[in-house]
């Protein structure tokens, strides 16, 4: 893979070594991704012009959030981070994490290292900026209430945006409306302002060359952990012994299985705007059900 001169030489400057090469990383759908070879040992690069560069400042600050948190989960560490100019593509430059198979209990690792990450709390909802949750923007402003925060800032905007996009139909109006009217016996008021992942599926970790569990692409903010564990069980879920272990190292309150069904109802609009009709049937039983 050759990058492009300009975007070498900033590279270069960053780390104060040479690229040797550049080996093309497959599994991402918005930026170009690689591997950076230097003298200094490899690194993982994203890398791509203005409307693709516009997400990496977000995803770094999250990234340093989760560290900062202090989980035991692998969290990968931002090295050089850069806005797209005329000459050179905007990059997000990381250390690299060699992948591998999963070790000894790792699924029971994984659930124990996501509760101890859900443990570092925030004083509200919300996060220091706004981010993306794929190629949609995540509004993230503060608020002192969770339905608020949810509603507000997770399911307006994403119905905003499918109406724009002709992909919102007029029959569920009346479903949305119930909700709104409903969401503050549904949701709690103030749960645990956990600092969340965001994005977590099946293809947002990996398993490291010592068979720990990594989180990578975050759309970081403060929240319910329910949203979290839910967001894990909207494509088919992870082993079961995760949850067992999740559950071990903090319980959940009574309900879960019906409010995870209302917190996926975001992430399935968001694949709405995203994809397109293909969860349209989704949403609209998700709405139904809760009217």
């Amino acid at each position: 893979m050759t990058l492009p001169a300009a975007l070498q030489e900033a590279l270069a400057k960053a780390l104060g070594c040479p690229i040797r090469r550049a080996v093309p990383v497959g599994g991402g759908c918005i930026a170009q991704a690689c591997r950076v070879e230097t003298g200094r040992g490899p690194y993982f690069l994203k890398w791509g012009p203005p409307e693709v560069a516009r997400t990496f400042a977000a995803e770094a600050a999250g990234l340093q959030a989760l560290r900062a948190a202090g989980s035991p989960l692998v969290i990968p560490e931002v090295v050089a981070l850069a806005e797209a100019r005329p000459d050179c593509p905007g990059f997000l430059l990381m250390e690299w994490i060699e992948s591998g198979r999963p070790g000894p209990r790792f699924w029971e690792h994984f659930g124990e290292g996501l509760a101890r990450l859900h443990r570092h709390l925030g004083p509200r909802y919300g996060f220091d900026q706004d981010n993306f949750i794929g190629r949609m923007p995540q509004e993230n402003t503060w608020e002192d209430d969770w339905p608020t925060f949810f509603w507000r800032h997770r399911i307006e905007p994403q119905v905003r945006w499918a109406r724009e996009r002709s992909r919102w139909e007029r029959s569920w109006d009346r479903w949305l409306e119930r909700l709104e009217a409903r969401l503050p016996e549904l949701l709690p008021a103030r749960p645990p302002a956990s600092i969340l992942h965001g994005d977590l599926w099946s293809g947002n970790f990996m398993v490291t060359a010592d068979g720990r569990a990594a989180l990578i692409d975050p759309a970081v903010y403060y929240g319910d952990r329910e949203t979290d564990l839910a967001m894990t069980e909207l494509f088919g879920g992870f082993d079961a012994r995760f949850y067992a272990a999740y559950r071990a190292a903090w319980p959940l309150e009574p309900g879960y299985e019906e409010r995870r069904e209302l917190y996926n109802l975001y992430h399935l609009i968001n694949h709405l705007n995203l994809f397109g009709g293909g969860y349209a049937a989704g949403v609209a039983r998700t709405l139904r059900r809760f009217a």
